[in-house]
C-alpha cells in the first residue's frame, strides 16, 4: 500500500493542525494504521495507532488528551487532529500502516508497520 501524508505546516504554539494519510489500497479497511514522529536529531517515535476499524485507539503519554487519530475507510484515509500544539511537537510527522486480520488490533512498535507515507513536517513557534 502506498501512503500520502499532508497538513503538515507552521502553526503558533497553542494552535491545531490536522494531518491526513490517503492509501491506495484495494482494502484499506484491513490495514491497521499508525502515527510516529521525527522531531530534529531525533529519533522516530511512535505518537498514535488505531485498529482496522477505527474502534480501538492508543496514544503516546506526549500528546494524550492533545492529538486524535481518526479513520474514514469510505476515503482510504487516515487523520491525525492535532490541538494545543507545543515547540516540542515540532517533527516530521509520518503514517504507517500493517495489514491485520482482527478489528481488535492497534500496533505501536515502529517494526510491526510494513509501508510508511513520505512524512509532513510540522513546525509550532513559541
Amino acid at each position: 500500500v502506498q501512503l500520502q501524508a499532508s497538513g503538515g505546516g507552521l502553526v503558533q504554539a497553542g494552535g491545531s493542525l490536522r494531518l491526513s494519510c490517503a492509501a491506495s489500497a484495494r482494502t484499506f479497511s484491513n490495514y491497521a494504521m499508525g502515527w510516529f514522529r521525527q522531531p530534529p536529531g531525533k529519533e522516530r517515535e511512535f505518537i498514535a495507532a488505531c485498529s482496522r476499524n477505527g474502534a480501538n485507539t492508543y496514544y503516546a503519554d506526549s500528546v494524550k488528551g492533545r492529538f486524535a487519530i481518526s479513520r474514514d475507510n469510505t476515503k482510504d484515509t487516515v487523520y491525525l487532529q492535532m490541538n494545543s500544539l507545543k515547540p516540542e511537537d515540532t517533527a516530521v510527522y509520518y503514517c504507517a500502516s500493517k495489514i491485520t486480520s482482527s478489528d481488535a488490533y492497534y500496533f505501536t512498535f515502529r517494526g510491526s508497520y510494513a509501508s510508511w507515507g513520505q512524512g509532513t513536517l510540522v513546525t509550532v513557534s513559541s
